[in-house]
C-alpha cells in the first residue's frame, strides 16, 4: 500500500531541502566564478522552478534494470522467482514507496506489467501517476483502470490519436498534457509544479527514456536498490541507455554523483544514494 506523505522543498522542520540547498550553492558559486555566471543562474533557477526528480529503480549488480531483451521478461516477476535474490526483493518497495505519491512511468513500462488487461475493480489509492505515452502503449482499458485506482492520471503525449483524449469527459481525474511535437520534458516539470502543485516526483522510466532525463540535466537525485543478481547481455536495458557518446565534445553529458549513503540491506541487497551535479564542469 502507498502511503507516504507527501513531501515538499522543506523538510518537517522548516529547513531547506537538499535540493534548495544546492540551488542556493550554486548561486554562491556565481560570486567566487563569475566565468560562469550564466550556467549556475541556469541551473539554480530551474532548479527551483520545476519538480524536483528522483530516479528510483532496482538494478543487478552488472546495471540491468530487466531480465532480458524481451517484453515477456520483466526483473518484477522474473527476479522473485530467483533463490538468492527473491529473499530481498520487497526491500526494493519499501524504499520506492518512501518517495510517494508521485510517479513518474512510460507508458510502454505500463503495458509490459499488464495494466491494458487487468479487469478487477482496482481500491483507491492516493497515488498521482505521470506517464509518457507517445506511441501510444496504453488502451482505453489500461486507461481505465489507472483512472479507477490513482487520485490523478496525467497522460503526456505529442500524439493526437492517443486513447486518453475519448475519456477525458468520462474521468475527472485523467489530465492530458500534450506536445505539438517532442515532449519538452524541462517544460513539463515545470509544469507539474506550477500547475498541478507535484513539487516532488520518483522517476521509474525505462532506460531509454531515463537517459532522456539524465542528458537533460532534469534529475536530481538517485536511489538504486542493487540486487545481488548478475544478468548480463548487451540488449538488456540498463539504468541508463539512449545513445552512445561519440566525441569529445558530448563530455558535458556526463553527470558526476555525490554519494549520500551507502547502506548495507538485508539478503545481499544494497542501498544507494546520490545528488546528481548537474552542472557538468570539463576541465
Amino acid at each position: 500500500m502507498y502511503r507516504c506523505p507527501r513531501r515538499s522543498f522543506t523538510s518537517s522542520n522548516g529547513t531547506p531541502s537538499r535540493t534548495h540547498k544546492v540551488a542556493r550553492a550554486l548561486c554562491a558559486k556565481v560570486i567566487a566564478k563569475p566565468r560562469k555566471l550564466v550556467t549556475a543562474q541556469k541551473e539554480a533557477s530551474r532548479m527551483l522552478e520545476r519538480a524536483e526528480t528522483t530516479l528510483c529503480l532496482v538494478i543487478s549488480v552488472d546495471g540491468k534494470i530487466t531480465t532480458g531483451s524481451t517484453d515477456n521478461l520483466d526483473s518484477d516477476l522474473d527476479w522473485k522467482r530467483i533463490v538468492g535474490v527473491k529473499e530481498g526483493f520487497s526491500q526494493y518497495y519499501k524504499v520506492e514507496q518512501s518517495l510517494g505519491p508521485n510517479y513518474l512511468n512510460s507508458g510502454r513500462v505500463l503495458e509490459k506489467v499488464g495494466f491494458n488487461n487487468k479487469k478487477e475493480v482496482p481500491q483507491k489509492e492516493p497515488l498521482r501517476f505521470v506517464v509518457v505515452d507517445r506511441k501510444p502503449h496504453l488502451n482505453k482499458n489500461g486507461i481505465g483502470y489507472l483512472c479507477n485506482w490513482l487520485e490523478k492520471l496525467f497522460i503526456v503525449t505529442n500524439n493526437p490519436k492517443h486513447p486518453a483524449f475519448e475519456l477525458k469527459s468520462r474521468y475527472e481525474n485523467l489530465k492530458v498534457i500534450s506536445y505539438e511535437n517532442e515532449v519538452d520534458f524541462a517544460d513539463l516539470l515545470v509544469k507539474l509544479k506550477k500547475s498541478h502543485k507535484i513539487d516532488k516526483i520518483t522517476i521509474e522510466s525505462g532506460g531509454t527514456l531515463n537517459s532522456v532525463f539524465f542528458r537533460n540535466g532534469l534529475v536530481d537525485h538517485v536511489r538504486i536498490v542493487v540486487a545481488p543478481l548478475i544478468v548480463g547481455g548487451k540488449d538488456t536495458s540498463s539504468l541508463v541507455d539512449g545513445f552512445s557518446l561519440t566525441e569529445q565534445s558530448q563530455l558535458h553529458l556526463l553527470k558526476a554523483l555525490m554519494l549520500r549513503e551507502c547502506k548495507k540491506l538485508e539478503n545481499s541487497y544494497l542501498l544507494l544514494e546520490y545528488d546528481v551535479i548537474n552542472n557538468t564542469v570539463i576541465e
